[in-house]
């Protein structure tokens, strides 16, 4: 087969990268920005007095700006196709526009303070919408657009009423009680916000389960954790909390670290897609699919990776043990990458969502595993076709266990029913020619013969179809074939339930055979039959003292039974030693 390129589907369109001497723009100017902040913070005596020890606040508030900003950065050049990126940029911009309330300048304080509170709601912004930069619900968006409204709202209506200083050029109606009453309602109102926030992440974790890859759990947690800590930061200075510092300066910490988390996974996909070669290296020799889908796991660092292949000739998909599939439709916890080769379906990555964000290391894990996902659909075949041989076996099986039942019953029904007829009117005959005698002892002789018929006939059906088994169970059914048994023989049935149908034809069929054969071959003297329940196993076990050597290569009824018991899942074994002895033992998984 011609070597193509293997083509993947189901994937995002990956959009051109951005301008590179924008982003080189944008990196120091967030540092101009971080520097700026750090001044306002040392120049301005008030920040310590108001805000706790100025240095500290002024180094956490550059470390959010930076890390929102450079992180923001390397997200947009990593994932171009996503705005999440830019929304980090700006969040850090915006954090940044907050500290201008530090300043003496009156526009610039004004312009602060307008937007102090807007900053921690373009967080809950940034959160909700990973990993697109798109809020995907109408209740998120209305939560977002609610929470902005509130904070730029009523901040400005705080502002109105004045009690910021000289440098606030909104003051109209100083009113130091109602900006204090506002500010209780607007930190309150943003923190139950956050908190539904967190709501909204919880429910998206319950709808679709925990996240697959653990970069993902960790990330979506620290968002958790951030929001969570903003609420308690509002909470604590509505109400004017001893700690507010210590919370405020914790909480700032939280928030810088989230993007860090995010670049650290980006940076962990780069490598991953570095280390392509050693999959290559590891997939030299012909690997299995249970080994080929593990190393692409590993390389994709999704555990929870698994393997579908196509099978033309069944027409379905198949998993790694070669039993038809499907691939999941609507389900958010599994994305599906479909992979083609000249033009035609050879597999299937069913794998973490999370995944799709990264096209470029779907695109070099498969290319580097190509041959052997196509040697894998191989295997898998092969398992399709023992599967289907077994189908077929098991089906034969039952087919033939069907015709013998038939079989049985129209000699039961038929010609046994018929030759007793026959011996009730031959009876009858035999009355009326009471006096003669010569006819009497020619009706005598064929009314034996019709009882030898019958009885023959009768051992004919019991080998055909044991309709003990079926009536009466399989320890009955025993009892009766021992008792005519040609050799003494001890018997012990241990199981407590009736069995399957098939468990008890097949035990009974293994013991009517083995004890046959002693009959006719063993020159045993007495034998053993042992059937029990063991471990989920029915054990069915016969032993005789015979002379042993039995050729167990020779002749269709052991062949016969084995396929019987391996048709259900078990396995026949003979132990046959010269002087020693036969010894037959089958065990057949039993469903309780």
């Amino acid at each position: 087969m011609a070597t193509s390129a293997i083509a993947l589907e189901t994937r995002p369109h990956v959009l051109a990268r951005p301008n590179p001497f924008a982003l080189g723009a944008i990196a120091p100017a967030g540092c101009a920005v971080a520097a700026f902040s750090l001044l306002l913070a040392l120049t301005n005596d008030a920040i310590g007095a108001e805000l706790g020890e100025p240095l500290v606040i002024a180094l956490l508030a550059d470390w959010i700006t930076l890390s929102y900003v450079l992180g923001g950065i390397v997200v947009w050049w990593c994932r171009p196709d996503s705005r999440f990126g830019p929304l980090m940029i700006v969040a850090g911009f915006l954090t940044f526009l907050a500290t201008l309330s530090w300043s003496s300048n009156d526009a610039l304080f004004t312009l602060g303070q307008a937007l102090d509170v807007v900053a921690p709601v373009i967080f809950l912004h940034v959160f909700l919408a990973f990993p697109s930069g798109r809020l995907s619900g109408q209740f998120e968006r209305l939560l977002v657009l609610i929470s902005y409204g509130t904070a730029i709202g009523l901040e400005l209506i705080r502002m109105a009423f004045g009690d910021f200083g000289p440098h606030n050029l909104l003051e109209l109606a100083p009113n130091a009680r109602a900006t204090e009453l506002l500010m209780q309602v607007q930190l309150v109102a943003v923190s139950a916000f956050c908190l539904c926030g967190v709501g909204v992440l919880a429910a998206r974790r319950r709808r679709s389960g925990p996240p697959l890859r653990r970069s993902q759990a960790l990330l979506i947690d620290a968002f958790a954790f951030a929001l969570i800590m903003i609420a308690l930061l509002f909470l604590t200075a509505a109400f004017s909390a001893p700690w507010v510092a210590q919370v405020r300066w914790v909480t700032f910490v939280t928030l810088g670290l989230a993007p860090l988390a995010l670049v650290i996974g980006l940076v962990g996909a780069r490598l991953a897609r570095s280390s392509v070669g050693d999959l290559v290296v590891e997939l030299r020799e012909d690997s299995t699919p249970a080994v080929l889908r593990d190393a692409l796991a590993r390389a994709l660092r999704d555990p929870s990776m698994t393997l579908a292949y196509w099978l033309p000739e069944f027409g379905s998909w198949a998993d790694l043990d070669g039993r038809p599939t499907e691939l999941p439709s609507n389900d958010s916890r599994r994305a599906t990458t479909l992979i083609d080769r000249d033009g035609v379906h050879v597999a299937a990555l069913l794998h973490d969502p999370a995944l799709a964000d990264e096209p470029e290391l779907l695109d070099a894990v498969t290319a580097a595993a190509g041959i052997a996902i196509e040697n894998g659909r191989l295997h898998v075949e092969l398992n399709a076709r023992l599967e289907e041989l077994k189908g077929s076996r098991a089906r034969i099986v039952d087919a033939g266990q069907q015709e013998r039942k038939r079989l049985e019953r129209n000699l039961h029904d038929g010609a046994q029913q018929r030759l007793i007829a026959l011996s009730l009117e031959l009876s009858l005959l035999e009355e009326q020619l009471d006096g003669e005698r010569d006819a009497t002892a020619r009706l005598g002789l064929a009314r034996r013969e019709i009882a030898a018929s019958l009885e023959e006939l009768r051992e004919v059906a019991r080998g055909i179809h044991p309709a003990v088994v079926s009536g009466h169970g399989l320890e009955v059914a025993l009892e009766q074939l021992v008792a005519r048994a040609s050799v003494p023989v001890r018997l012990t049935v241990e199981v407590d339930e009736r069995l399957p149908e098939p468990l008890d034809v097949a035990a009974y069929y293994l013991v009517s055979e083995s004890l046959a054969n002693v009959g006719k071959y063993a020159h045993a003297s007495s034998a053993t039959v042992e059937v029990r329940r063991s471990q989920g196993e029915l054990v069915v076990e016969i032993v005789d003292d015979g002379i042993g050597g039995a050729d167990t290569d020779r002749g269709s009824g052991l062949r016969g039974l084995a396929d019987r018991v391996e048709t259900l899942g078990g396995r026949l074994r003979v132990w046959s030693p010269v002087g020693g002895g036969t010894r037959v033992k089958a065990e057949i998984p039993c469903v309780p």
